[in-house]
């Protein structure tokens, strides 16, 4: 074992006590876990222990499913600083038998598995999985998975409870019917204790991300209308992925901002059944998202109507409240307006709200990084919920500026 950082240290056992011994063995890059033993101190004694720390043996075996996206080297990146999950699994059908250091040269200082198909992927080995496909080929993968996989899912073939209504909007039917049912969607901040005894999350999408944290406790709370909102929100390129298109060319973006999506954004129904849940009756929003010429970074501007005696003082003490003892959700001081800039490269969303013009009407805004609290930033936190860990672990990542 590497001597990189090792702990020595003893423990005195009295008479009468329990005590567990288990040890990891490595051999030939193979790492194996056995408990020794579970057994009573007969006579008061001392045992030494030592522990050594090194990234490559870390005890929970990861798999990363579609690593060569952007959403799969954001999880690499995070993953780099988590003391506990390593990756030892990763396909990229199209990049199999490459290094990841090949496909993502700013990964080059980790040691990495090379990437494989999945085809010839060997799930045993794995304790838990990210899966980063694109939509429509995630369901029928992971329902041939072993069940006892812990699996966080950032595609969206198992965001929308409805299956009439993902073949409405994705264009095919849905091919894990079985399974949706035990589906966890995961929202961290508003659904946890659900996160904790799932066996597969659906990690939500970017946009809907930065528009659920702030409505879903004002709707709730009864302090806005379930009617008249307006979404009018703005995306870095990344978040279109790394496939080559044309409308993501340099001279497309560049200089510029386009609408796309426009009343048909795939996003629609994922933010309008979370909202509906918690409105208790059907809501529909009008959203509109634009393409900005950014790489990174997720704005949404969101327009309100109050309901009736609700001053926005009470709609901003109310998220403030909402969220005091949440580490990556932050509701700013009156009048600090949030940039993406400030949240870049972190786990964290800000938010908030401001007096509309209009009487009655208010303004929300909230800035979140597409690829980390909008896709995997929210997969890790969901998945350290999952396995019993502390959900900052690997996360607290300062915003990166300039």
């Amino acid at each position: 074992m590497s001597s990189l950082s090792t702990l020595s240290s003893s423990v005195r056992l009295e008479q009468g006590c329990w005590f567990k011994i288990n040890f990891m063995c490595f051999q030939k890059g193979e790492r194996k876990i056995r408990v020794v033993a579970d057994k009573r101190v007969k006579r008061p004694s001392s045992i030494s222990f030592r522990v050594s720390a090194n990234s490559a043996e870390k005890d929970i075996r990861i798999g990363l499913l579609g690593a060569s996206g952007y959403t799969g080297a954001e999880i690499v990146r995070l993953l780099a600083n988590h003391p506990h999950f390593g990756v030892t699994l990763m396909t990229a059908d199209r990049k199999a038998g490459q290094s990841m250091d090949s496909v993502f040269p700013h990964l080059r200082a980790q040691k990495l598995p090379r990437l494989i198909s999945v085809k010839d992927a060997d799930f045993s080995t794995v304790d838990a999985l990210f899966c980063c496909l694109p939509h429509g080929t995630t369901q029928e993968i992971i329902k041939g998975l072993p069940s006892a996989l812990k699996i966080v899912d950032l595609s969206a073939d198992f965001r929308l409870r409805d299956i009439s209504e993902y073949e409405e909007w994705y264009g095919q039917p849905h091919k894990a019917v079985e399974l949706q049912k035990d589906v966890v969607y995961g929202l961290t901040e508003l659904l946890r204790d659900d996160i904790k005894k799932a066996r597969l999350v659906a990690n939500p999408g970017c946009y809907p991300t930065s528009v659920q944290l702030p409505l879903v406790p004002l709707l709730k709370a009864n302090l806005i209308k379930h009617e008249n909102i307006i979404i009018d929100a703005k995306s870095g390129v990344s978040g279109a992925g790394r496939g080559a298109k044309e409308a993501n060319l340099y001279s497309e973006i560049a200089e510029g901002i386009s609408s796309y999506g426009v009343t048909r954004h795939r996003h629609v129904p994922e933010i309008e059944q979370g909202l509906s849940d918690v409105a208790q009756s059907k809501v529909t929003v009008s959203f509109t998202p634009h393409l900005m010429p950014m790489i990174r970074g997720m704005q949404s501007t969101i327009y309100v109507e109050m309901a009736p005696g609700v001053s926005i003082e009470e709609l901003s003490q109310h998220l403030k409240s909402s969220y005091e003892d949440e580490e990556f959700v932050k509701v700013l001081e009156e009048g600090v307006v949030p940039r993406t800039h400030n949240v870049r490269g972190s786990n964290y969303c800000f938010m908030n709200v401001f007096p509309d013009r209009i009487p009655g009407r208010a303004i929300i805004i909230s800035v979140i990084d597409n690829l980390v609290k909008g896709a995997s930033g929210q997969a890790l936190q969901n998945l350290n919920i999952m396995l019993g860990l502390p959900e900052t672990t690997g996360l607290l990542h300062q915003p990166l500026f300039p």
